[in-house]
């Protein structure tokens, strides 16, 4: 029989299900720094065979998420300087690119839509409400990334972003937080005025301060 005409909704693969849901776990601290991941401990937890898992958590491992010591364990790796610093230069680059490509082409919705999240983001953050402000803060960076369509630039930040995402729940539980509603707007009016490569130089420069504002204390330092 023919192909059916009519479009399916996309319904996500059971690996990039069991991805999402492991790496958001990690992500959120419901998996701590050193815990051990036991395959059959999270299939079962995930109510998944352990294929998808193991899968999962090879990809965990290639996005430093996960340590993997070969004929021993694998655990959530810790909060750690290198990793950050490495995923740091590449995301700032890719939400640099972002920018610089979607500035030409913003709307005014597009605009709200910023200035909206970035609303959300500082009314989370006086409330201490961490996770709200995450969200707030991932959408406020989607907008660019979704309007610049460039699926080269979302696929590495699937991978890399993951791991600063961590780090960037210690920076939005501090005082530093702050600072980012005012680099927000900043952007905002930069992004407004049509001018991309101011715009995609400050986003460059927002993903690097990351960790200079985190605590010393909560990151894993080089040892070498």
């Amino acid at each position: 029989m023919p192909i059916p005409a009519e479009t399916l909704p996309r319904r996500p693969l059971l690996r990039e299900d069991v991805l999402a849901r492991l790496r958001d776990a990690i992500v959120d601290g419901t998996l701590a720094p050193g815990e051990q991941l036991r395959d059959g401990d999270l299939a079962a937890w995930l109510g998944v065979s352990r294929t998808p898992v193991r899968e999962a958590l090879l990809e965990l491992g290639r996005a430093g998420l996960v340590r993997a010591v070969p004929g021993r364990s694998t655990a959530v790796a810790p909060v750690d300087a290198a990793a950050i610093r490495d995923a740091q230069a590449v995301v700032a680059a890719m939400h640099a690119l972002a920018v610089r490509e979607a500035v030409p082409r913003l709307t005014p919705g597009d605009l709200d839509a910023m200035r909206a999240a970035n609303a959300e983001f500082a009314a989370a953050h006086r409330r201490g409400d961490v996770d709200a402000a995450m969200d707030a803060d991932d959408r406020f960076h989607r907008v660019a990334i979704d309007v610049s369509g460039n699926r080269a630039v979302a696929g590495v930040l699937a991978q890399y972003e993951p791991v600063l995402r961590r780090a960037e729940r210690l920076r939005f539980g501090s005082h530093e937080g702050e600072a980012s509603v005012a680099r927000h707007a900043q952007l905002i009016e930069l992004c407004a005025a049509g001018d991309a490569d101011a715009a995609a130089r400050l986003t460059e420069q927002i993903w690097q301060t990351l960790t200079a504002d985190l605590p010393s204390s909560t990151v894993e330092q080089d040892t070498a």
